[in-house]
C-alpha cells in the first residue's frame, strides 16, 4: 500500500512538473537577449589598494607596507550579466527596447570566514530606450558622456585602469540621455551627439543614498554634451560637463555655499594593424562624484591623462603597455581636508583571445603622493585572468 501510494505521488509530480514546463513566459518585447561574461582573475599584491584589492584595485593606501608585505588572492566580481529587451514598435516610425546590467561588486554577504565567496550583486544600468528615426531617447541609469575609452585589460573590467587614478573618469546615473546620429548618407566620417541630463550627486552633507545631499540640494542636474567622430580606423570625442552643488543641504540655511563643478574632455583611438592606440586627457573641478580629482569632494582642479598602446603578435596573442598619471591643485587638496595630491601607474600586459574565451596576464605598478609633505606609497599587484563571453 504504501509503494501504491509513493508511485501515485511521484506520478502526479512528473505530470505537474511536465504542465509547469510546457507553459511559456509572456513578454511584450520581440526579443530577450541575455549576455555577460564570467570573469576569474588570481592576483599578488604587496599593498592593500583603493578601491579594494583584487579586480578593482586603483591606486595603494597609505602607509607602505614595509614588512611581510605580499599576499595572494582570488576575485570574480567582474562576472557580469545583462538582459536586453528589443521592441517592441509603438509605431511605424518609434520602437523601445531596454537593458538592465548587474555585476558583483555590491560589497560580500557578511563579514565572516566564508562571506569572501559570497559576493552581492550590484546594479549597473538600467534604462528604456525610445528609437525615432536617427535619435535614441534613453531614460533611466546610463553611462554619463564623460566615460569615453576604457583600456583594454581582464584584470580591471569595472574598474578600468586607471580609473579615478589616472584620468579615466565618468559615472553612471539615472536621467535623461539623448543619442542623435548626425551622419548624412554615404559620409566617409560618422558624427554622432550625445547630451545628458541627470541627477546631481556630492559626497556631504546630508542623505548621500537617498536624497537631500548638496547635489539635489541644487536643484539642478548634471548636464553634458558630446560630439564623437568615427571611421573604421580611428575615432575621437569631446565631452563638456557642468553640475552645481549646494553645500549646506536641503533644508539648512546658508548663504554663499554653492559649488560649480565642470570638466572637459578629449578622447582618441586609432588602429592600423597590427597597432593600436588610445587614450583620453581630461581637467575638471569639483567633479569627485564622476571619479574626478583621484575620486576626492572638494572645490579641488586636477587633470589627468593615460594612454594605452597595443601590438597584435598574432590574431591571439596582442601585447598593451598602459601609462596614465593624474595631478590635482595641492593647496586645494589640503584646503578641501583631502589627502590625493599626484597618480602615477605603469601596467604592461599580455592578453590571448580566441572566440569568447580569453586570458590575460599583467602587472600594475602605481605610485601615490600624499598629504602636505607629499609622502609616495607604491604599490605592486600581478594578476593573471580568465574570461567567457556570452
Amino acid at each position: 500500500m504504501v509503494r501504491l501510494r509513493v508511485a501515485v505521488l511521484l506520478g502526479f509530480l512528473l505530470a505537474w512538473a511536465g504542465i509547469a514546463t510546457a507553459q511559456n513566459v509572456q513578454t511584450n518585447a520581440e526579443g530577450i537577449t541575455f549576455h555577460g561574461f564570467i570573469d576569474a582573475t588570481a592576483f599578488l599584491q604587496n599593498q592593500n589598494f583603493t578601491f579594494g584589492n583584487g579586480q578593482n584595485a586603483e591606486f595603494p593606501v597609505p602607509p607602505q607596507s614595509t614588512t611581510d608585505r605580499w599576499f595572494l588572492d582570488g576575485d570574480v566580481r567582474n562576472t557580469r550579466l545583462a538582459i536586453g529587451f528589443n521592441g517592441p514598435k509603438i509605431d511605424d516610425s518609434t520602437k523601445v527596447g531596454g537593458n538592465i546590467e548587474f555585476d558583483f561588486f555590491g560589497g560580500f554577504n557578511g563579514t565572516g570566514g566564508y562571506s569572501n565567496a559570497q559576493a552581492t550583486p550590484r546594479l549597473r544600468l538600467a534604462y528604456v530606450d525610445v528609437i525615432r528615426g536617427k535619435t535614441t531617447y534613453r531614460i533611466g541609469q546610463a553611462w554619463s558622456p564623460l566615460f569615453g575609452n576604457v583600456p583594454n585589460s581582464y584584470s580591471h573590467l569595472a574598474f578600468p585602469l586607471g580609473y579615478g587614478a589616472a584620468g579615466a573618469v565618468g559615472w553612471r546615473f539615472p536621467g535623461l540621455f539623448i543619442y542623435h546620429d548626425m551622419t548624412p548618407a554615404g559620409s566617409s566620417v560618422n558624427t554622432k551627439l550625445t547630451v545628458g541630463v541627470f541627477r546631481g550627486v556630492w559626497g556631504s552633507p546630508g542623505n548621500l543614498v537617498d536624497s537631500g545631499s548638496a547635489g539635489p540640494a541644487s536643484t539642478l542636474p548634471q548636464v553634458e554634451a558630446r560630439l564623437d567622430w568615427s571611421t573604421k580606423k580611428w575615432s575621437t570625442y569631446v565631452v563638456g560637463h557642468m553640475d552645481k552643488k549646494d553645500l549646506s543641504g536641503a533644508g539648512a540655511k546658508a548663504a554663499n555655499d554653492s559649488l560649480t563643478g565642470w570638466a572637459g574632455e578629449f578622447g582618441a583611438k586609432v588602429t592600423q594593424a597590427p597597432f593600436t592606440i588610445q587614450g583620453n586627457i581630461y581637467t575638471g573641478k569639483a567633479v569627485g562624484q564622476q571619479f574626478g580629482q583621484m575620486a576626492q569632494f572638494g572645490d579641488i582642479q586636477s587633470t589627468g591623462a593615460w594612454v594605452q598602446a597595443g601590438f597584435n603578435f598574432t590574431k591571439q596573442w596582442v601585447g598593451y603597455v598602459f601609462v596614465g598619471a593624474e595631478r590635482a591643485d595641492k593647496n586645494q587638496v589640503l584646503a578641501a581636508k583631502a589627502t590625493r595630491i599626484k597618480n602615477q601607474m605603469i601596467v604592461p600586459s599580455l592578453m590571448y583571445n580566441a572566440g569568447p574565451y580569453g586570458f590575460n596576464v599583467e602587472w600594475l605598478h602605481d605610485q601615490l603622493t600624499t598629504g602636505a609633505t607629499e609622502v609616495k606609497t607604491k604599490g605592486d599587484q600581478l594578476a593573471a585572468s580568465v574570461i567567457y563571453k556570452f
